[in-house]
């Protein structure tokens, strides 16, 4: 899989390609980062890229022509059909769903605006659709395009040294992930569940069943409220509450 990046700051995101699972995946060669800076395309002394928006207000709006440019320069390095993603407060929240949708492409442009946004025509013109992290303001775009890579990146083939891993993880099936203990047995802080040590491993998986459906109750209603639940998931879900309700009493 190839992604491009066209930002103000290409050494950030090189740096993305530098550590953890995501450089896994780029040193084994099941991903490619390549990063594009309108800078590079703009014109005069200043290279400026942005300019004061019309109709009056802060901030300053990012120009279209270096942008064009830097797509331009992306689609002539690699032919390749390419989805273009705009990471913007104003686009769909990025799920776990998303993310395997977007790592089943063969190549992806993550667009990072700065300022105030960018010429809205650039968008309507070029843009594929628009991406979101999170209902909060960033200074650029360039910490989105940060965790979309990663979230991508992992779910590569081979990106992970245990793909169950990916599997496992928190809203894969619309669930938060049940807690995960390690060596030693006995602390301070507390004991290892007894069930984990047991065994068995029908019990196990019906315990850490039930905990993601606990915490996401507890944690993450709105997730449980979506999710497809099975008759054993419901049953699980009525035992614990008769536990709490036998607590209380």
């Amino acid at each position: 899989m190839r992604i491009d990046v066209i930002s103000l700051f290409p050494d950030f995101i090189a740096q993305c390609a530098a550590f953890g699972v995501t450089g896994r995946a780029v040193e084994r060669g099941l991903l490619s980062l390549h990063a594009w800076n309108p800078r590079d395309h703009a014109e005069g002394n200043y290279r400026r890229v942005d300019d004061r928006p019309f109709g009056g207000g802060p901030g300053m709006v990012m120009l279209i022509d270096p942008l064009r440019a830097s797509l331009a320069a992306a689609r002539a390095d690699d032919p390749a059909p390419a989805r273009v993603i705009y990471l913007s407060p104003q686009g769909a929240p990025l799920t776990q769903a998303k993310a395997r949708e977007l790592a089943g492409q063969e190549r992806l442009v993550l667009l990072c605006g700065r300022y105030e946004g960018i010429d809205e025509r650039f968008i309507e013109a070029e843009v594929d659709e628009e991406l979101s992290i999170g209902d909060y303001v960033l200074s650029g775009g360039e910490l989105a395009a940060a965790v979309v890579v990663d979230a991508v990146a992992r779910l590569q083939d081979g990106a992970l040294n245990d793909a169950e891993s990916a599997v496992q993880d928190s809203f894969e099936d619309g669930l938060l992930d049940c807690p995960h203990y390690t060596r030693p047995v006995e602390h301070a802080l507390g004991t290892v569940p007894a069930v984990l040590m047991s065994g068995n491993h029908a019990e196990i998986a019906r315990w850490r069943r039930q905990q993601s459906l606990v915490r996401t109750l507890q944690r993450r209603p709105d997730l449980l409220d979506e999710a497809a639940l099975s008759k054993a998931d419901r049953k699980l879900l009525d035992a614990w509450r008769t536990r709490q309700a036998g607590k209380g009493s």
